[in-house]
């Protein structure tokens, strides 16, 4: 079952790749001065999770000025994150969720097929998006079973503008 609203949001830590290396981002930093969008995608250098991100990154300014940082999570390495925010020019925070650990902390794993894109990837994370208040609790929960279907993004800045 995945995180629901209200629920306080389980901690992690996970690295991403920056200019000066391999850096080590915890949840509870992150909003220990913003809320934050947590961005879950199944995996790099799909057009889907292309397109989504893509996207916030050209709306980055908009969430900033909603006292929100966006980051994006994905099973993969934080090397070929990297590689794929270079050549697609993605500008937010990409997490190696590797082990999916978090994906399975936040109930939002496939367990072992995703019929809609016809592929057998169990711990895949499914497309979803959370928002985390400043105080861990979980204020927007989405999960979505069909790879191919975008978050609902004019709710989720609905509800960081209530917060």
């Amino acid at each position: 079952m995945s995180i629901q609203i209200g629920d306080q949001a389980p901690d992690f830590s996970l690295v991403s790749q920056t200019a000066d290396g391999p850096q080590v981002i915890a949840l509870s930093d992150l909003t220990a001065d913003s809320h934050v969008l947590l961005l879950f995608v199944p995996m790099a250098f799909t057009g889907g999770c292309t397109a989504e991100f893509c996207s916030i990154t050209k709306s980055l300014d908009a969430y900033t000025a909603l006292d929100a940082k966006v980051v994006g999570i994905s099973g993969d390495n934080p090397f070929a994150q990297e590689a794929w925010a270079k050549k697609e020019g993605i500008g937010l925070t990409l997490l190696s969720d590797y082990e999916h650990e978090v994906s399975e902390a936040y109930g939002v794993a496939y367990e072992s097929f995703i019929p809609e894109a016809n592929l057998i990837m169990g711990g895949v994370s499914k497309r979803s998006a959370f928002v985390v208040d400043k105080g861990g609790v979980v204020r927007y929960a989405e999960v979505l079973d069909n790879p191919h279907d975008m978050p609902d993004f004019d709710a989720i800045q609905a509800c960081l503008k209530a917060l």
